[in-house]
Order: structure tokens, then sequence, then C-alpha cells
């Protein structure tokens, strides 16, 4: 067994451990390997391993490491998370080759996604990126803006809105961290009850390798974990 394979061992035993100790199955809860820095070697052992969802932060780099993948003969299909901001200029990419994105918060890159997602695709599927802790310097909508984006997003024919997303600071003990994460799901529960129609409302990607207990407590169905799967990452530029 690889060390990669082990580790997406443990990481489901983690998840287990904390659906079992908040009255939950861990059929609930959903991983999303988070690759983003790591090759598409790393790719491939998590995916001989079993996992099938992957996140990525960095665009460009996300388009080069699936087509790398897909050169991969004993690679089955994946599935692809956009999970880091995005731009602009940056849309069509996302519209064009992953199968989610997690990072909408305005309705002007919704507009582009629907408008840039090929015909012959799928839904691109969405979550609203909400923001229930931080400053304005922040990513994500407030919790009102996260409402009436839904709204919006529901009309959209080529994008199928899924549920929320949020990234939390850190906070001083589980208490405080187990209160900002139950800020999330109420902001899911609230759309839910306040856009009528929504057909598959179902995602709430909450909680990353140190906060995911707190996350999977609060209600979380999607934990995205990096580097308890493949390690600590180098940001180092490449030479």
């Amino acid at each position: 067994m690889t060390t990669i394979a082990s580790k997406l061992q443990s990481v489901y035993a983690q998840i287990g451990d904390a659906c079992q100790k908040c009255g939950r199955q861990p059929t609930e809860v959903a991983l999303l390997a988070v690759s983003k820095t790591f090759p598409a070697e790393a790719v491939r052992e998590a995916a001989l391993a079993g996992q099938r969802a992957f996140g990525e932060n960095y665009i460009q780099e996300a388009v080069d490491k699936m087509a790398a993948v897909r050169a991969m003969a004993d690679v089955p299909a994946l599935q692809w998370h956009c999970i880091g901001p995005i731009q602009s200029n940056k849309t069509r990419l996302v519209a064009e080759h992953f199968d989610w994105a997690h990072t909408v918060d305005r309705d002007k890159i919704a507009q582009r996604l629907n408008d840039q997602r090929p015909d012959g695709l799928a839904p691109l599927q969405v979550c609203i990126q909400v923001n229930v802790d931080g400053g304005t310097s922040k990513s994500g909508c407030s919790p009102d803006e996260a409402v009436a984006l839904a709204r919006v997003i529901a009309q959209m024919p080529r994008l199928s809105l899924r549920g929320v997303m949020s990234i939390p600071d850190p906070q001083a003990d589980d208490a405080a961290m187990l209160a900002v994460h139950r800020q999330v799901v109420a902001v899911f529960a609230r759309i839910r009850d306040s856009v009528p129609g929504l057909a598959q409302w179902d995602t709430i990607s909450l909680g990353m390798t140190a906060d995911m207990h707190t996350a999977i407590a609060a209600g979380s169905t999607l934990v995205r974990v990096g580097s308890g799967i493949f390690g600590a990452r180098d940001y180092r530029p490449q030479a």
C-alpha cells in the first residue's frame, strides 16, 4: 500500500470517528482530496486507492494536471472541483474543464460560468462561497448576499446550484469553531427555505484537515483534505 493510500484510509477513519461521535453515518460525508501543488502522479496514486473527487485551487495548474492524468491509461474517470478564487479571466477554463465550482460569490462570475459552459457538458455544479466570520477583504459573500445570489443562480440553465462552501478562520477552541461552522449550516438552511425549486440542494462544503471534526458535527457533507492525504506542500518556485 502506498503512503497516499494509507493516509486516505486514515482520513476516512477520522471521518467515521467524527460521524460516530455526533450520531451521523459516514456515508453522509464525502471526501474531497485537495491535490493543489501536487503532481499528476500523486492524483494517480489516490485514484488507484479509490479516491475519485479532487479539489484544485490554481486553475491553470489544474487544467494541465487534468490533461496529464487523462493520459494515464490506468486512471479511471475523476471528478474535478475548483475550490480556489475564480477571476473573470479564468471563468472559461473553469466552465470548460471542471465538474464543480465551490467559490462562486457574485453574480458576474456565475453569469460568465453559465454562458461559457459548453453545451456538450452537464451543467456545472456550483456552491456559493459564504463569509460568515471575516472582514471585507475575505473571499465569500455575506449570508444576506448568499440568499440573493442563490435566487439568481437558480435561474441559470448551465449551472446546477448544490449548496454552500466556506473557509472559516481558526478559532480559539472547538466550541468556538463549532459555533462558526453552525453559522455556515444556518446559511444553507436559510437558502433552502427561501429559494424554491432547488433540485439538488444537498452540499455543505466545510472543514479541512485541522477542523473537519467540528465541521462534521455541525453538519458538513463534504470535507476538503489536502495535507492529510498528500503530505506537506512545497510552495517554493520550481527551478
